[in-house]
């Protein structure tokens, strides 16, 4: 049981790391970086209406 735990702990960590690379690969390919603490930027129609 334990060995079966430890095996899929093993593939959550890969997985967990391939995708951080990915996110990686992304960010720097891509035109704009990721920097922490800049503001989301959400795009909508100009005429949307506000429902605040």
């Amino acid at each position: 049981m334990m060995k079966r735990v430890a095996t899929w702990t093993f593939y959550a960590v890969g997985a967990l790391a391939i995708a951080y690379l990915a996110l990686y690969a992304y960010a720097m390919f891509s035109g704009h970086p990721i920097v922490p603490g800049d503001p989301i930027q959400i795009f909508r129609k100009p005429d949307a209406p506000s429902y605040s």
